[in-house]
């Protein structure tokens, strides 16, 4: 045994994404978003891969051949993904709603972030806005309703110069009017 500890530390020869794939799986089609997605393999492989190691679509070819994961082609080309991009988020964003079980009087939470990007001019969306780090970059805010246990339900993008202040209420009336929740005394 002393031989074994004055030889240091021990020096790591491979590793496996495969594990983690493996428990990501299940976790996918428990939340519904296989059905969400129609079954959809390549985007399972997208939306697991960017949960494996958050990256470009392109890059995430490399985290799957990592994960051993490639199981159909994913060389679609960009055109693909925009038309049905948007549908697939919805009906993910939906699949978290139904996962979550909302009645009445469900608490739900909300958080907000900044994000900014590397240009100085905005474009109409990425503005400069309020900033607690003082930067004057153009910036979007992004808004987070949970629900308690801080399960997803939803995200939205706001324009940098909107004020964090003011996005609560328009997410949390967009995703009740989404999945036809009732307004308290309505």
């Amino acid at each position: 045994m002393d031989a074994v500890a004055s030889a240091g530390p021990l020096e790591i020869v491979s590793s496996r994404m495969g594990h983690l794939w493996d428990a990501l799986c299940p976790a996918y089609d428990t939340l519904g978003f296989d059905a969400a997605a129609n079954d959809d393999e390549v985007y399972r492989q997208l939306v697991l891969a960017r949960i494996i190691e958050p990256t470009s679509k392109l890059d995430s070819l490399w985290v799957l051949a990592e994960a051993g994961s490639i199981r159909c082609p994913i060389a679609r080309s960009s055109a693909d993904f925009p038309a049905t991009r948007r549908l697939l988020a919805l009906a993910a964003v939906a699949a978290c709603a139904k996962h979550a079980a909302l009645g009445p009087a469900s608490l739900v939470l909300y958080d907000v972030s900044t994000l900014y990007f590397g240009t100085d001019q905005g474009d109409g969306f990425r503005e400069p806005g309020f900033s607690k780090e003082r930067r004057l970059k153009p910036q979007i805010t992004i808004g987070l309703l949970t629900d308690a246990a801080g399960f997803p339900l939803t995200v939205q993008a706001f324009e940098g110069s909107k004020a964090e202040t003011a996005t609560m209420i328009p997410t949390i009336e967009a995703f009740m009017a989404a999945h036809k929740l009732p307004i308290s005394g309505s």
